[in-house]
């Protein structure tokens, strides 16, 4: 009796073994995911932050300055990217997310330490990142104060002293840092799995061919099918937008209007990337899976979360693959830097070419599905 139990337990688990290996899209999702979830919690995401890109303004230009600003390159906390020349270049630097920290070394810097006086160094840090606007602010006051007690001890009159000012969140507040780039995953999220159940549903149901019975074209089929999810997606970003504005009373301070013109593309992009899932998945849970499989690299490679600076450079790459790290970082400079076009018209000109790209790949495969 036992013996005929576990026969029959052995043939039911080997039938469902065959379902598995006869679905291996679903078994390379199912085993992907952990292994990649793995290398980017083990590998790619740091929460030490280093490497902030830094933007240098030196006004008096002398031995005592220069020393200073080399201080900051030998730390691995700061990365000197630019020198600029002018309180307004500094300022543009930071608000086109070019530098995320800049210093300002006044003209008098050397000639009050000189004379026995405080001299002041302006740090201003973007608050657009919590964790960096922190970091950067602890490890400026603590070169400040490492240069002041060197002075003091060589007999040197009074220190150095560091004053940081936190740019566009002056409170940290963490909903304005988070929510800009929330509201970019959950359109991503509902858009590509809106856009890869579409057609999943017709091949479940069986009425996909019935379609192809009547005088409308596969490209026109495609068209259709994706129009409305194009619209809703849209309508979920406007708002959220305005849930960010009125509820949680985050600001914005450029136009939502070039936010909107930058998010059009990124929608059409994840539409997209739900077409492509819909040629691959045979079910609307596999397809499900694949597209939490789009997710994972949004959340952790796109800078919501973690700052791509801190990264291994082989990760900062692949971020730049990934489209919400574009919209993320156009919907801060908006939202909170304040900035538009002049800082903006290369993340337009990526997200259409990504949009182009992705939907005249993903309609070929599924033509030639189809077909």
């Amino acid at each position: 009796m036992l013996k005929s139990s576990l026969q029959r337990t052995f043939s039911i688990a080997v039938k469902e073994l065959l379902h598995i290996v006869r679905d291996p899209a679903t078994l390379f999702f199912t085993l992907f995911i952990p292994v990649m979830e793995l290398f980017l919690l083990g590998y790619a995401i740091d929460t030490n932050v280093r490497n902030v890109r830094t933007v240098i303004f030196d006004e008096s230009g002398t031995q005592e300055s220069r020393a200073f600003i080399r201080r900051f390159e030998n730390t691995t906390d700061f990365k000197i990217v630019d020198q600029v020349y002018s309180e307004v270049d500094l300022s543009r630097a930071i608000v086109a997310g070019r530098a995320r920290v800049g210093i300002k070394i006044p003209h008098d810097y050397s000639r009050k330490l000189d004379a026995g006086e405080t001299a002041q160094v302006l740090v201003l840090v973007d608050g657009t990142e919590s964790s960096v606007a922190a970091e950067a602010i602890n490890v400026g006051n603590a070169i400040a104060l490492q240069e002041s007690l060197e002075r003091v001890l060589d007999g040197k009159p009074l220190p150095v002293e560091s004053r940081p000012r936190v740019l566009f969140n002056p409170d940290t507040r963490s909903a304005n840092f988070f929510i800009p780039g929330l509201m970019v995953i959950l359109c991503q999220m509902m858009g590509t799995m809106l856009s890869a159940n579409a057609i999943v549903r017709e091949k479940e149901l069986g009425t996909l061919e019935q379609l192809f019975m009547t005088p409308v074209r596969r490209s026109e089929l495609i068209l259709g099918k994706m129009t409305p999810y194009v619209v809703l997606t849209v309508a979920e970003f406007c708002l959220i937008a305005f849930l960010m504005r009125t509820v949680f009373q985050v600001p914005i301070n450029g136009s939502f209007v070039t936010l909107l013109l930058l998010a059009v593309p990124f929608v059409l992009t994840m539409i997209g990337f739900g077409l492509l899932i819909s040629t691959k998945a045979s079910t609307r849970d596999a397809a499900t899976q694949m597209t939490m499989g789009t997710i994972l690299p949004a959340i952790f490679l796109s800078g919501y979360v973690f700052p791509l600076d801190s990264m291994p450079a082989l990760f900062q790459w692949i971020g730049q693959l990934v489209p919400a790290t574009w919209l993320i970082d156009a919907g801060r400079c908006v939202i909170l830097r304040g900035g538009g076009w002049p800082e903006l018209w290369v993340h337009g000109l990526v997200l259409w070419g990504m949009a182009v790209a992705i939907i005249v790949f993903a309609s070929a495969k599924m033509r030639k599905q189809l077909a």
